[in-house]
């Protein structure tokens, strides 16, 4: 790798640029990672939309939910964050949003670190223009290093995780702690049934935690029916409710309180970003039951409710936002534990890297043809 193909974007709506840079040189605590593949991220779409609230450095890379090899490091950067062991070969992920760990913030509260006053993030705040010109996914490689960004969190995969199942473990993991939040506060018992609110790939992903995690019955609203509602069914999700077919708040209100019975559900997760997700998900709720909002990542504007349902269904509502240092394990080791439990490769559309098929993976992604689409810079490293 003398030279290196990047992937960069000069302000929203603009199309993909590749450029090409030179290899650089590893310090002592660095490490160049080859990318064999990145996730396209509803985040990624919407900062291309112009959603995004904060200033960004354009021109810069996109892609965070990135697995790679590491191809040259330091001879100071021993481990990964976990302490786990790192070679020339290791098999790597790199979050987007990684904690200071120094900070006030990050001191004073260290269980939401993912609100850290001076984060790292990768595929977002590192602009094109900073050498060496590699932070982010949408690349044929990308560097850390320690000592120029002391708050830098690499993760080792597992030798036997193919590349393509450990891009998923950084969304995995969103959604693995907004559950842990319901259980925090009673919130989500073994046994519970759920609720998902949007089968995106952070729903469907949603579906495979909650089983993971204890729940006896999940069902999944949204749409399309293909491919989305067929891989939710095909992912654990025991109905689902077409929101093209019930086309009303009420409509799928009945719809999916005549699937769950009973009281109502015990959880709602809303992973679909909707304004009208929050209003409709609360009515499917069970008296006291919880309701997680992680969809509302980007700003969609205000959302009209009464706030006396939220009183007198006696509710919790939790919004969560990410993930801190300690939740990425959990997801890794969740990918790893449950690989043959469910069909991970089906949510997986995947692109190379060039700039038509850059442009084409972000326009399946925005379109819903695809579920997670994925773009390949190296098809060897993936096993393809």
């Amino acid at each position: 790798m003398e030279s290196i193909r990047v992937a960069t974007f000069d302000g929203p709506g603009a199309p993909p640029v590749i450029r090409t840079v030179k290899r650089p040189e590893i310090g002592p605590k660095a490490a160049l990672i080859r990318i064999g593949c990145c996730g396209v991220c509803g985040t990624d779409l919407h900062i291309l939309k112009g959603h995004w609230p904060k200033p960004l450095p354009w021109p810069f890379t996109l892609g965070h939910e990135l697995a790679g090899v590491i191809v040259e490091k330091g001879d100071e950067l021993k481990t990964d964050w976990s302490g786990n062991p790192v070679e020339v070969g290791s098999k790597i992920m790199l979050p987007p949003l990684m904690p200071c760990g120094f900070c006030d913030w990050c001191k004073r509260y260290p269980e939401q670190a993912n609100k850290c006053l001076t984060p790292v993030y990768y595929g977002r705040y590192l602009g094109f223009d900073k050498p060496p010109h590699l932070w982010g996914g949408w690349s044929e490689a990308v560097y850390v290093d320690f000592d120029m960004l002391p708050g830098t969190k690499m993760y080792k995969l597992p030798d036997d995780m193919p590349l393509l199942l450990g891009s998923l473990s950084e969304p995995l993991t969103s959604c693995i702690r907004g559950f842990e939040r319901a259980q925090r506060v009673g919130g989500f018992p073994w046994g519970a049934s759920v609720v998902i609110q949007g089968t995106g790939p952070i729903g469907i992903l949603a579906i495979a935690a909650a089983i993971e995690m204890g729940a006896s019955r999940v069902i999944a609203v949204g749409a399309p029916e293909r491919p989305r509602l067929e891989l939710a069914r095909a992912f654990g999700a025991e109905a689902t409710v077409d929101i093209e077919r019930y086309t009303t708040a009420q409509a799928r209100i009945d719809a999916v309180r005549s699937i769950v019975g009973g009281y109502g559900a015990d959880l709602v997760m809303d992973c679909s970003g909707h304004p009208t997700a929050g209003p409709e998900g609360i009515e499917f709720l069970r008296d006291g039951g919880t309701y997680v909002e992680m969809g509302q990542f980007t700003d969609a504007g205000s959302i009209m409710t009464s706030w006396h349902r939220i009183c007198t269904k006696d509710i919790n509502l939790l919004g969560s936002w990410a993930f801190t240092a300690n939740d990425l394990p959990k997801g890794v080791a969740m990918l790893h534990r449950a690989r043959d439990r469910f069909p991970w490769s089906r949510m997986q559309t995947l692109f190379g890297f060039d700039e038509k098929a850059i442009t084409d993976a972000i326009a399946a992604a925005s379109e819903m043809r695809a579920v997670k689409a994925t773009i390949v810079p190296d098809r060897e490293l993936c096993g393809l």
